[in-house]
């Protein structure tokens, strides 16, 4: 590894320094690069340095959950495109659902979270929990589905963020067809602006994120009060019992579970806000907390809003048939019976879903840097250095940005490539979930007790972990299946195939590379704090 500069260098001993008695006051500078006492002594039990800002609180990692989450904004673009599997009672009841289960998940890495707040987050914490002899190889694997995951978040973000400001296009001029190549450069135009958040703007972020919090609660009354108000609704009995199966799988029961896939890329990323463990103060005690707030939040407002567009969306295939290519712009546009109305809003969903791509550009770089910190990537060195003048990952911030444009340019040559490509985010998102919950719920069984928690789930721990494990289990096998039976190379899913890759490319370069290099997190974990 090549040696950093020598400021950095300094930046080291001075920390360290500190490290060796974390209750030792410092100075108040010292203070915003280290944090609380607690937080010194957990990255000193952790075995890692001090490099990032500790920027954020409780408010701003609150804001920054619920915006990268943008479940209400998720709910209204993806939410007519799941009643053919299930219906609109399908889309109720299966969010409700999603929500039950998720929360189990959630509360499930909380506790993690506040035994070991780290940037690193599944992989870290697979290392700590997992069986001896399977630590090392299960959290490289994790570590690697995590970063694939982030990093094709971020596109998929951009991609729908940009696909709002097309649909303002055709609604302004209708004479307008949507392109490949336009929502390329759009995709590409979003991320930049994400990373230009996460770089010149990245101490004023915090400020951010609660500003765009005000415009994020703003934006769902607006839209609720104009659906609910002006839209034609549908009965409440047709709406709640009407199951359906469009789609030919030949059972009720059936078509809705496929459809299970809607809510869950509306409620996934439970990890978003733990790879900021290292920019939040007194991390140990807030992030735990600021998850169930956030899970409170983002599940009201989901369900909320998945309810108000099942009852006014009106004729579903008018509506799938949009020029705009968003049939929630449509419904918008049926209600109001006013361009100018319906550009104003569906600019602000817009909007909104622009800064779920900043707080994505936040999230994968900073799992970037961590995995890379511990060896994981190759160019580690390069993609885990800080430097000193911006507190954050700038080499990991720069990566993130060529790996989204780069997979942005696939939308222009095959969409279908692209879809592949970004099908990652739930397999290797849920695929980590899964290890790193079965891994703690075996260390419960040992006879070695958890390391201190200031969020402990206590003596109901194992039955959370269980049912965590439950639902992830069923719902990883159903995210695999294709959205109708039979179907063409278009709508064909290709997670499993995505996912296939992913995990054995990692395994080879593991094999090869990785075990050489990677170091384990929990070779650097000390005991005796």
């Amino acid at each position: 590894m090549a040696l950093p500069p020598k400021s950095k260098e300094v930046m080291v001993e001075e920390t360290v320094a500190v490290s060796d008695d974390p209750d030792e006051p410092v100075g108040a500078e010292d203070s915003k690069k280290l944090g609380t006492a607690k937080d010194r002594r957990d990255m000193r039990r952790m075995g890692k340095m001090q490099e990032l800002r500790r920027n954020f609180k409780f408010f701003s990692i609150f804001g920054y959950a619920v915006i990268i989450g943008c479940t209400w904004e998720f709910a209204l673009v993806t939410g007519a495109f799941g009643l053919a599997n299930g219906g609109t009672a399908g889309s109720v009841w299966l969010f409700l659902i999603v929500c039950f289960g998720m929360s189990f998940v959630m509360l499930s890495m909380a506790e993690m979270a506040s035994i070991a707040p780290t940037a690193g987050g599944q992989y870290h914490w697979v290392s700590e929990f997992a069986p001896r002899k399977y630590q090392k190889v299960l959290s490289y694997a994790v570590g690697w589905l995590c970063v694939l995951a982030w990093q094709t978040g971020l596109t998929g973000s951009s991609l729908i963020a940009s696909q709002q400001f097309q649909a303002l296009i055709v609604l302004a001029n209708p004479d307008y067809v949507i392109k490949g190549w336009h929502s390329s450069l759009l995709t590409i135009s979003v991320t930049v602006f994400a990373i230009l958040c996460n770089t010149i703007l990245i101490r004023k972020l915090p400020l951010l994120e609660g500003i765009v919090m005000v415009l994020h609660v703003f934006g769902f009354f607006a839209i609720l009060v104009v659906l609910w108000v002006l839209a034609p609704r549908a009965p409440a009995k047709e709406v709640l019992t009407t199951f359906s199966d469009s789609n030919g799988w030949g059972s009720k029961g059936l078509a809705t579970l496929v459809g299970i896939l809607g809510p869950v890329v509306t409620l996934i990323g439970s990890d978003s806000a733990c790879h900021l463990s290292e920019e939040l103060r007194n991390a140990a005690w807030i992030l735990p907390r600021s998850m169930v707030a956030t899970a409170v939040c983002n599940y009201v407002l989901g369900f909320i809003m998945t309810v108000t567009l099942v009852f006014t969306i009106g004729d579903l295939e008018t509506v799938l048939k949009s020029p705009t290519g968003q049939p929630y712009v449509a419904v918008i546009e049926n209600a109001t019976r006013s361009h100018a109305a319906t550009m104003t809003l569906t600019a602000l969903v817009g909007v909104m879903l622009v800064f779920c791509a900043v707080n994505s550009v936040t999230t994968s770089s900073r799992q970037l840097y961590a995995f890379a910190r511990d060896g994981g990537l190759p160019f580690s060195p390069f993609l885990s250095r800080v430097h000193d003048r911006w507190d954050i990952p700038l080499n990991a911030v720069s990566v993130t940005l060529v790996v989204a444009a780069l997979v942005s340019l696939l939308i222009i040559g095959s969409p279908i490539a692209f879809t592949i490509i970004i099908s990652i985010i739930v397999t290797g998102l849920m695929a980590s979930y899964i290890v790193v919950i079965g891994c703690m719920a075996h260390r419960r069984r040992q006879p070695e007790p958890l390391p201190p928690s200031s969020f402990s789930l206590g003596k109901y721990g194992l039955a959370i972990n269980l049912v965590a494990l439950a639902f992830l289990s069923l719902t990883f096998v159903m995210v695999f299946f294709p959205p109708a039976p039979h179907p063409t190379p278009q709508y064909m899913n290709w997670n499993i195939v995505v996912f296939s890759v992913v995990l054995l490319f990692s395994c080879l370069y593991y094999i090869f590379r990785g075990k050489h290099t990677y170091k384990a997190p929990i070779e650097t974990v000390r005991k005796d704090i």
